[in-house]
């Protein structure tokens, strides 16, 4: 059973720590890692300045984690996906410059990256290593196992480990408040999703999202099209395309760095004067990718989840095991949709309000598969 109080210090820790990121004194000017490179050899480039912003540092408790290091391994789809890789990045990187901690990651190239890279961290002797992604949670089940007194981080995963802190979150609630708002804005009941890959969080996306469509539209369709990675945006163009063929005329992404195509692809119709529509994943996307073509995003606050459990470690509060996983929704604001919703209505976020207030209560019950 997950610690209710536990789940209650989170909330209160979100709260607190809202969003506006800089960069890290230690790490400007430095160039990508390789999957092969050491930390000590790891180089520590920033995303894109346009990237939505982190924890902010007048809300933030003063910590002191100088002397203290921080690693963090990216999935596949890389520290720039302008997801959610790149929004835990830009937590640590607040973190090292609220609290003077040495922060640093390594990008990996393969699965088969997965395990050495956590152990590049963990022999490196870093306080905290974080795996960012759902295909972490082997390699760092073995990792934890056999460096008992190393601590490790998961997101989007639960590690049955002592030494491991699990965050998860609520995809399908968030999603079904965008598909709330897809339901009611197209105008030809043809609605897409395109996928990364076929993960049990992902499908957790999809079928939030179909959920929120019929509640709202009953004669839309929700066609889904997985494209079986998070790092290729021209597979992700290429579904889009196919999608916006066929009559979609807006889509749900939940492919991380494959995403980006979709948005590329809808950039592309957009200027040929073909109106469609976006919905982001993770982010707040119409700041990378623009309003023309942004419906609205389905946040899922990463950047504040990494924030909260690196500065517990720095504070001498960690806990890990599964007895105290975190699993945030949106009671406890951790997904949702931005603040921003300039293409959206004031009726359909009324609409939206209602189901979110539905869901919290529990008279809705999102379906997860």
């Amino acid at each position: 059973m997950r610690s209710a109080s536990l789940v209650l210090t989170l909330v209160v820790s979100l709260v607190l720590v809202l969003s506006a990121c800089g960069k890290s004194n230690n790490n400007e000017g430095a160039a990508s890692p390789s999957a092969s490179s050491s930390p000590s050899e790891s180089a520590s480039a920033s995303p894109s300045e346009s990237a939505s912003a982190s924890p902010s540092e007048s809300a933030a408790p003063t910590v002191d984690g100088k002397g203290k290091k921080i690693g963090m391994v990216t999935d596949l789809g890389g520290v720039n996906d302008k997801s959610f890789n790149q929004q835990a990045w830009e937590a640590l990187e607040k973190i090292s410059k609220d609290t003077g901690a040495d922060v640093k990651y390594l990008e990996s190239k393969k699965d088969a990256d997965y395990e050495p890279n956590l152990n590049n961290f963990v022999k490196g002797g870093y306080d905290l290593t974080w795996g960012i992604g759902f295909l972490f949670a082997d390699a760092a089940k073995k990792v934890a196992d056999q460096n008992p007194n190393a601590k490790l981080a998961v997101i989007d995963t639960t590690v049955d480990a002592p030494n491991v802190e699990s965050v998860t979150f609520k995809e399908h609630e968030g999603s079904f408040l965008v598909g709330v708002v897809a339901g009611l804005t197209t105008k030809t009941n043809k609605i897409g999703f395109v996928g990364g890959m076929e993960l049990p969080v992902i499908k957790k996306f999809e079928a939030g999202f179909k959920a929120g469509v019929a509640a709202v539209n009953p004669d839309a369709v929700v066609t889904p099209n997985y494209v079986g990675d998070f790092s290729k945006p021209d597979l992700g163009k290429l579904a889009a395309a196919t999608l916006y063929d066929a009559g979609n005329d807006i889509i749900f992404h939940a492919a991380g760095g494959s995403g980006n195509g979709v948005f590329t692809e809808a950039k592309d119709r957009f200027k040929a004067g073909n109106k469609v529509w976006v919905i982001g994943v993770d982010k707040d996307q119409s700041i990378e990718f623009g309003n023309d073509i942004t419906l609205t995003s389905m946040m899922k606050k990463v950047d504040q989840a990494v924030y909260t459990v690196s500065q517990d470690l720095l504070s001498g509060k960690f806990q890990g095991g599964l007895a105290n996983a975190k699993e945030l929704g949106l009671a406890e604001g951790g997904v949702g949709l931005p603040d921003n919703n300039p293409n959206v209505s004031k009726e359909i976020l009324d609409k939206v309000e209602e189901f979110k207030n539905k869901i919290v209560s529990g008279e809705i019950k999102v379906p997860t598969e």
